[in-house]
């Protein structure tokens, strides 16, 4: 009997902790205190002390901040400026409105909103959510459009040229501008063509005016990123994994409460529950970098991310993958190349020793130096891929990644750089 007793203890401190493991697990670092709230906010037994009265720089070790500084992948963040609300949040915050008032429309929404890329463009697969949600493509697609009505203009189209679209229907323009507009939105690699029409300096002023990428306001203001890990290539000591804990908040429980009372009881075990849970955060993501660093040993010594499924990380977890997708998101490793989203140690394989994350990281690097008056074309991005990385590609892949970054064509992008909008 007793042995019966505390197996159903133990099942149901575990069941409780892991209840509060999730939402903590799944915040970002600088979101943690906001996660914990909840349980905080019903308990009077717990006192929590924030970790973020220090700077941020300070608790950066200093053997990795000249990384941290230097790496251009992370320009966004090195300002560590705050802002109060994050893209997500302000998108978040428009489900909840008519524009999506049934369960369907704010899971579609909540769907895209997931699945934007750092530019606010969608790049999520569509039909495997349809086919979950019992829906069809003709009314995912309905749902997204209503975007067009989101916040800022432009979030959640797939590509340049819908961006502006969507754009273009709270711009002032007159109407004989907004059908000519469109047309050149529609074929923005032969702007010229429309020269002689005359409404074409009113139509070039205002697509001129539109934001690309259309979260460029948040790239520029990013929140500030904290990271969970710091990874460290010590050439004594060798790869070293350190959790971020200093930033953690500070718990502390007054099991001296002075009242013995059923109530007191539970919020006692509560508190102890949101501890455990706390640690659970710590371990589970000390692992993660372990993982990360075993299978990813050649980028922290300077080679290129290798191909790595979150499936892999799923069945050493025991977890669902979609578990681990959402227990990764937003987190953050700073090591001695930079601060690194901890999603992009994350990819597919190209071969078995180039994984997709590479070439496109190539491709923004040379797209980035292109000539503007000359564009790479596809097949020359082919080319220099196939010559870097010694494989063989098709140019139909190139032309798949390029989107997935976000990158118009090589005619689109010859006339976005005339327009400035590079």
């Amino acid at each position: 009997m007793l042995r019966v007793k505390t197996s159903v203890e133990l099942k149901n401190k575990l069941s409780n902790t892991l209840r509060n493991w999730l939402p903590i697990l799944q915040s970002s670092l600088s979101d943690l205190g906001e996660a914990m709230a909840p349980f905080i906010e019903s308990n009077p037994l717990i006192d929590i002390k924030s970790g973020y009265e220090e700077s941020f720089e300070s608790r950066i070790p200093k053997k990795i901040q000249y990384g941290y500084v230097q790496n251009s992948h992370s320009e966004a963040i090195e300002a560590l400026t705050v802002q109060q609300k994050g893209l997500f949040e302000v998108l978040e915050e428009q489900i909840d409105s008519s524009l999506f008032p049934t369960p369907i429309s704010r899971s579609v929404a909540t769907h895209i909103i997931e699945n934007l890329d750092e530019g606010g463009y969608y790049e999520g697969e569509c039909e495997a959510f349809c086919t979950s949600h019992g829906i069809d493509l003709e009314q995912f697609e309905k749902i997204r459009l209503r975007f067009i009505h989101v916040e800022p203009i432009g979030i959640g189209a797939r590509n340049v040229s819908e961006s502006f679209l969507f754009q273009l229907e709270s711009a002032e323009i007159s109407d004989a501008g907004y059908t000519l507009a469109c047309e050149m939105i529609t074929h923005l690699d032969e702007l010229g063509r429309y020269r002689k029409e005359s409404v074409f300096e009113e139509a070039m002023r205002v697509i001129g005016s539109f934001r690309n990428p259309p979260a460029i306001d948040f790239m520029e203001d990013s929140q500030q990123v904290i990271p969970d890990l710091m990874i460290h290539n010590d050439s004594e000591t060798g790869i070293e994994v350190k959790l971020n804990d200093r930033y953690y908040p500070s718990i502390t429980i007054d099991a001296e409460y002075g009242v013995d009372h059923p109530f007191v009881r539970d919020k006692l075990k509560e508190a102890k529950s949101l501890v455990d849970a706390l640690e659970m955060r710590k371990a589970t993501l000390y692992k993660v970098g372990l993982m990360i660093v075993e299978y990813q040993y050649d980028f922290f010594t300077g080679g290129a991310i290798k191909p790595l499924t979150l499936k892999t990380l799923a069945d050493e977890f025991g977890h669902n993958p979609s578990t681990i997708s959402r227990a990764i998101a937003n987190k953050y490793i700073a090591c001695d190349r930079g601060i690194y989203p901890m999603k992009d140690f994350f990819t597919t394989a190209i071969d078995e020793d180039v994984s997709n994350a590479a070439i496109k990281e190539y491709v923004s690097e040379l797209v980035k130096n292109e000539s503007h008056k000359k564009p790479l074309s596809d097949m020359k991005l082919l080319e220099l891929i196939q010559d870097k990385f010694k494989i063989t590609m098709v140019r139909r892949t190139i032309a798949k990644y390029r989107k997935q970054l976000n990158i118009a064509g090589s005619s689109e992008r010859k006339q976005l750089y005339l327009l400035g909008r590079s």
